[in-house]
């Protein structure tokens, strides 16, 4: 994070662009309900599994999402809390959807990482948190669930410093745990918080108190839990680093809060601490230079495309970050890629399904741009300069299954419909230069479920998804004349994916270590970075 950057405009300044990790059931989504509920962008939050569409969660949309209760799709949201604008990025917690996760993570200046009080650092926490160390984002860190039975709150510290390396300050220090959760001590603001058991989507109330030795704490807390407070907190003055902000912009220091997202308890603190301390939009990088929020032109990137977010009107809404400029509606762009001019005359800004047009927008925003499959993953948009925008990732597939329509006439709509997944990122798809058909390779095995049941219900195309020969794909670069050699000797083997690259199709390492051994000047590669 830089800190001799030049002052952004006001606008752009008051933005904060981030995205929630977690594991599953950390309790991410209904974070985001209760950011969308203080925000005054919904009235009521909705529980995940709620009966009637009238509780539905607001940013789950995808039917799967709304029977299953897991988010399997990454959904933005803007709405206003105090003076800032919030630009939340609610993404998977499941990890056979982490590349949609990962992706997201480019298209962000900071994240909220969300642990159960009960489990601590779990798997896909920790490979959620290594995607952020790489791209050096600042963390906030939630501690939910602690009106449950949940563990020690140093034992939690303790674990989050040693799995992940970090450095964590204590922004509040839990009063209670499980049914004798009473709230948390504020470190940064001084006050003590209350809870309100009664009423879910209440906001905590505040009590201002002079430090700890204020008598006003004996009102509302029993002499037991305060006295175990004191030391506590006392102990933890001595052992754990104070907040610093610098190193939390560095990403080498996470703040620390504590509460229960359910019962709307520590949520207001924490989005009070993205506010305050939260990362303004930051510089993105692009091959031919570093892009500053505070140009005056517009630029910004595709990091998602999501179809038929409206399968009525058959739509695909490509979902961009803003790097820099003022945008308004009705202007004109390039589509670097293409070398074409596109007119952006329906901009959308996103409250999870819901979605309003966008007369202007700032570095820093996240729009959505209706469009019928120009734009792609990584696709730039600028007011004519070349830019390409750089680390977004596309990963191999884990694993290949060969997918037919259970109906022959409708191979051809089949086809049409994989092409929509695979610029939506949902999936790869390859067809391999003998045989027909085609290959569908995913990360994890649930995306072919979700493909299955989207393809039939957005298409009204049954499908059957088969077991292929081949276990991985390999992207191909290197020299032209030893492409060429290995493509004759090895058709079998050879594909293209949706972008037209090609593809090496292997059943087994060796089949790899052959092609490395035999064919010097040829690359394959398990990562494809999408800049076009």
């Amino acid at each position: 994070m830089l800190d001799n950057a030049p002052k952004l405009p006001p606008e752009i300044a008051r933005r904060r662009t981030f995205a929630i990790i977690a594991h599953p059931d950390a309790g991410k989504t209904t974070l985001t309900e209760k950011f969308l509920l203080f925000g005054g962008a919904i009235q009521m939050a909705g529980q995940v599994r709620a009966k009637g569409e009238a509780r539905r969660t607001r940013s789950d949309f995808l039917k799967m999402e709304q029977d299953r209760g897991i988010s399997v799709s990454a959904s933005a949201m803007s709405f206003e809390y105090k003076e800032f604008r919030f630009n939340l990025v609610d993404t998977p917690g499941h990890s056979d959807f982490s590349e949609d996760t990962y992706r997201t993570l480019t298209a962000v200046d900071a994240a909220i990482m969300v642990i159960d009080g009960a489990k601590g650092v779990e798997s896909q926490t920790r490979k959620l948190f290594e995607v952020c160390r790489l791209r050096d984002l600042p963390i906030l860190t939630f501690c939910n669930k602690m009106d449950r039975e949940s563990r020690d709150t140093f034992d939690i510290i303790d674990e989050i410093q040693e799995n992940l390396a970090i450095d964590v300050a204590p922004a509040s220090w839990p009063i209670g745990s499980g049914k004798d959760f009473l709230g948390a001590y504020d470190l940064l603001n001084d006050r003590l918080e209350i809870m309100d058991r009664a009423d879910r989507n209440k906001v905590a109330e505040s009590v201002q108190i002079k430090g700890l030795d204020d008598p006003k704490l004996e009102e509302h807390i029993p002499a037991d839990q305060l006295a175990k407070l004191r030391e506590e907190i006392e102990m933890a003055r001595e052992l754990l680093p104070a907040f610093d902000r610098a190193s939390f912009l560095n990403g080498s220091m996470t703040p620390i809060w504590f509460g229960s997202a359910i019962n709307s308890f520590g949520v207001k603190e924490l989005m009070d601490g993205i506010g305050t301390y939260g990362p303004e939009p930051q510089p993105q990088k692009a091959a031919e230079r570093p892009v500053d929020a505070g140009e005056p032109k517009v630029t910004g990137f595709v990091f998602k495309v999501q179809a038929n977010m409206d399968p009525k009107h058959r739509d695909r809404v490509a979902f961009v970050r803003l790097a820099s400029g003022h945008f308004e509606r009705g202007m004109k762009m390039l589509h670097v890629r293409s070398k074409k001019p596109m007119a952006v005359t329906n901009p959308v800004l996103f409250l999870a399904a819901d979605r309003e047009l966008a007369d202007e927008a700032y570095a820093g925003d996240i729009i959505g741009i209706p469009n019928h499959g120009q734009l792609r993953i990584g696709d730039a948009l600028t007011e004519g300069e070349t830019l390409r925008f750089t680390g977004i990732p596309s990963f191999a597939p884990e694993l290949l299954q060969s997918v037919r329509a259970t109906d022959p006439m409708k191979a051809k709509h089949l086809e049409k419909a994989l092409m929509q997944f695979a610029e939506e990122g949902a999936a790869k798809v390859f067809k391999p230069m003998i045989g027909s058909g085609f290959i569908v390779g995913v990360v994890g095995a649930l995306q072919f479920e979700v493909l299955a049941s989207r393809i039939e219900l957005e298409y009204g195309i049954p499908v059957r998804f088969e077991g292929s020969a081949f276990s991985s794909a390999r992207w191909i670069s290197g020299e032209e004349a030893e492409i060429e050699k290995l493509v004759n000797v090895n058709k079998q083997h050879i594909g293209t994916d949706n972008d037209g690259d090609l593809v090496f199709l292997t059943r087994l390492q060796w089949d790899i270590d052959r092609v490395v051994r035999d064919y010097p000047g040829v690359k394959l590669t398990a990562t494809k970075e999408l800049m076009v």
